[in-house]
């Protein structure tokens, strides 16, 4: 199953992706639909090829096993990322940016979802955390 979002983002591609590369942005705009604890080695701004593993927990809560995260692009255009747990196998996450001015970008999430049984359960989550994400983005975009 498909989960996809897109915003209009106040700030440029440049700004945006900048603060894309940094593992605190994901744990802020995550925060309360999800927590992202690194395990070893933390990876503090991602690459292409680069893989990190996180312990993953709903709602900060609750264990959802081990999310690991291997980017296979990453550019102001487009982020991609192969992505899953032991839960969700299949979380394939690709990142859309596009320079609308020099103060706005759109900007989409899309992602693939291969749960077994659990994939509409986990789909349905994924409506409501992306959208929490992509306002979360917002707020962060706009803080002064």
């Amino acid at each position: 199953m498909i989960v996809q979002k897109t915003s209009v983002f106040p700030a440029g591609r440049d700004v945006v992706f900048k603060k894309l590369q940094q593992l605190k942005t994901l744990q802020y705009i995550a925060k309360p639909y999800a927590t992202f604890e690194p395990i070893g080695n933390a990876v503090q701004s991602w690459t292409v090829g680069s893989t990190s593993s996180y312990r993953f927990r709903l709602f900060g809560l609750i264990p959802f096993g081990t999310h690991t995260i291997h980017i296979v692009r990453f550019d102001p255009a487009r982020v991609s990322s192969r992505e899953g747990n032991e839960h969700v196998p299949v979380w394939n996450h690709d990142i859309m940016m596009k320079q609308l001015d020099s103060s706005h970008t759109r900007y989409t999430d899309r992602v693939e979802i291969k749960a077994g049984w659990k994939t509409v359960f986990v789909w349905l989550w994924a409506n409501a955390f992306y959208s929490h994400r992509q306002k979360k983005w917002i707020r962060l975009l706009t803080k002064k």
